[in-house]
C-alpha cells in the first residue's frame, strides 16, 4: 500500500515535534501539564491538517487524551458544547436539511439564470462576492455560511458538479471562504473582530470607528483578498458547467411555490431578520437558529420529519466543531497562548528606526499567536502587550491595536477557524481542500498584502 503524502507528513511531524518539545528548551519553561497539553495540541493540530483520520474522530481523540491526561477539566475539555457555535451549526444543519427537503434551495438556484451558471468564472465570482457583501448585513460569519452553503451546494447540482469534482469543491470553498476571510475587514462581521473591540476598550479604553475600520482594512484585506480568494479557486479546481441536462428533481422559476417552501422562506426571513437586528435584542444568532430547528423539528408543524432528521444529520460535522472549540479551550486553559505572547513581546525585533519591519513583524506575531490560540485568541493574547510594542516600535497603540486585523484575518490551517470548518462541513467537503487554499493564501497575503497594506497606511497616515 503506497503511504500518500500527508500521512506521511503525520508519521514524521508527529514524532519530531514532539522529541524537539520534550528535548528541546521549553521542557525546561513549561509545567508538566503545559507539556503534556503541547504535545496533544501538537498531535490534534498535525491531524487536523493533514486529515489522516476523519476529523471527527480527531476531534474525540483530542477530547478523550486531555481527560486522560488530566491536563484539564471536563467543564474545560467539553467547553465546545455549551459554546454557540455548537447549537449554530446543529440549527444550521437542520436548516439545511429544511432547505433541501422541500426544494427552496433548488429554486433559489434557478434564480441564478443560464447567464450566470454557463461560465465557472462567473458563478465561483458571483459566489465569493455575494458571499463577502452579506458581511455588511449579517453579524455572524457561521449564521451567513448556515444560510449560505445550502445555496451554493444547490447551485452546483444546477451546474452538474458531482459530489467530488472540482466544481463542487470549488464552490464549497467560494462559499466557505467568502463568508468569512473578506469580513474581517467588516468591523462587526466575525467573531475576532468582536474580541478586539471588547479587548481595546477595556484595557486600551480605546475603540475604533466603523468607518476608519473600513477604510484602513477593506481595500487590501477584503477586496484585493476576495479577488485572490477567486483567483486561487479557479487556478486549483477547475470545471466546466453541465448544466443542459435537467435534473429530474429541477423547479422552473415559473413553478408555483408549494406550501413548504412558503412556510420555510417565511421561516428563514424572520430568522435572517432577527440575526440582522441582534445589536437591538441581543439574543445571540445561535439561539435564534436553534429556536427556528425546534420549529422545523415539530411533529406536523415542522418540515424535517423524524426519518429526515435520523438519516440526514451530520454527528460528525457537530463533533469536529466541538473538538476544535475544545483545542482553543485547552490551549487558553494551559497557559501556553499568554506564554506565547509574553515570549513575542520578549523577542520581537522592533525598533523606531525600522517601521516597515515593525510593521510586517507584529503582522506576523498575530499570524503566529492564532496558530496557537485560535483566531477569536489573538486579541485577547496580544491585546495587553500593544503598549509595550507602542513603545519599543514608535507606532502609536491605535495602530499596534489595528495590526492585530492583519494577523487574525490570515488563516494558515483551518481549525483555527470555526467558521470555516462549519462551512466545509455544511458542503460535505474535505476539509484538507480548505487546508490547501488556506496555505497558498497565506502566502501571498504575507508576500504580498501585507506590504501592499503597509503602502496603503503610509498613504492614509496611520503608521505612526
Amino acid at each position: 500500500m503506497t503511504i500518500k503524502t500527508h500521512h506521511l507528513i503525520a508519521i514524521i511531524g508527529i514524532p519530531l515535534c514532539l522529541l524537539v518539545l520534550i528535548f528541546g528548551p521549553a521542557s525546561s519553561t513549561l509545567t508538566e501539564k503545559q507539556l503534556l497539553s503541547a504535545g496533544l495540541i501538537i498531535t490534534a493540530i498535525f491531524l487536523f491538517a493533514t486529515s489522516v483520520l476523519p476529523e471527527y474522530v480527531t476531534a474525540l481523540l483530542l477530547m478523550v487524551g486531555a481527560m486522560l491526561l488530566a491536563v484539564a477539566p471536563a467543564e474545560v475539555v467539553f467547553s465546545g458544547f455549551n459554546s454557540t457555535a455548537c447549537w449554530l451549526i446543529f440549527a444550521g444543519l437542520v436548516m439545511g436539511i429544511a432547505i433541501k427537503q422541500t426544494g427552496l434551495a433548488r429554486r433559489i438556484a434557478e434564480l441564478f439564470g443560464e447567464k450566470l451558471t454557463a461560465d465557472y468564472w462567473r458563478v465561483i465570482t458571483s459566489t465569493v462576492v455575494i458571499s463577502s457583501l452579506t458581511g455588511f448585513l449579517m453579524p455572524s460569519s457561521l449564521g451567513r455560511a448556515v444560510l449560505l452553503v445550502p445555496i451554493a451546494m444547490a447551485i452546483a447540482d444546477k451546474c452538474g458538479f458531482s459530489k467530488l469534482s472540482n466544481g463542487r469543491i470549488g464552490l464549497a470553498l467560494a462559499v466557505a471562504f467568502g463568508c468569512h476571510v473578506p469580513t474581517f475587514a467588516i468591523l462587526p462581521a466575525n467573531v475576532p473582530n468582536m474580541v478586539f473591540i471588547g479587548a481595546a476598550e477595556t484595557i486600551h479604553h480605546w475603540t475604533p470607528a466603523y468607518a476608519e475600520y473600513l477604510l484602513l482594512h477593506f481595500p487590501i484585506l477584503g477586496i484585493l483578498k476576495a479577488l485572490i480568494i477567486i483567483g486561487l479557486i479557479l487556478w486549483l479546481y477547475p470545471d466546466t458547467p453541465n448544466n443542459h441536462t435537467k435534473h429530474k428533481n429541477s423547479i422552473t422559476i415559473s413553478t408555483p411555490f408549494s406550501k413548504d417552501e412558503k412556510k420555510l422562506t417565511i421561516l428563514l426571513l424572520i430568522t435572517l431578520a432577527f440575526w440582522v437586528t441582534d445589536t437591538l435584542h441581543h439574543i445571540s444568532a445561535a439561539w435564534v437558529g436553534l429556536t427556528t430547528a425546534c420549529i422545523l423539528l415539530l411533529p406536523n408543524i415542522g418540515l424535517v420529519n423524524k426519518n429526515s432528521f435520523n438519516s440526514q444529520f451530520n454527528m460528525g460535522s457537530l463533533l469536529f466543531v466541538v473538538g476544535i472549540l475544545s483545542l482553543g479551550a485547552i490551549i487558553n486553559y494551559s497557559g501556553l497562548g499568554q506564554l506565547a505572547g509574553a515570549l513575542f513581546d520578549r523577542w520581537l525585533p522592533l525598533s523606531e528606526e525600522t517601521s516597515f519591519i515593525n510593521f510586517m513583524v507584529i503582522s506576523l506575531t498575530g499570524v503566529t499567536t492564532g496558530m496557537f490560540t485560535t483566531l477569536p485568541g489573538v486579541p485577547a493574547v496580544l491585546t495587553p502587550f500593544a503598549e509595550q510594542m507602542s513603545h519599543n516600535s514608535g507606532f502609536s497603540i491605535q495602530a499596534v491595536l489595528m495590526l492585530q486585523v492583519l494577523g487574525f484575518s490570515t488563516i494558515l490551517f483551518p481549525f483555527q477557524s470555526a467558521p470555516l470548518v462549519v462551512a466545509m462541513q455544511l458542503a460535505d467537503v474535505s476539509i484538507k481542500h480548505a487546508a490547501k487554499l488556506c496555505i497558498l493564501l497565506t502566502v501571498i497575503t504575507i508576500g504580498a498584502l501585507f506590504p501592499l497594506d503597509y503602502l496603503w497606511w503610509e498613504l492614509l497616515g496611520k503608521i505612526n
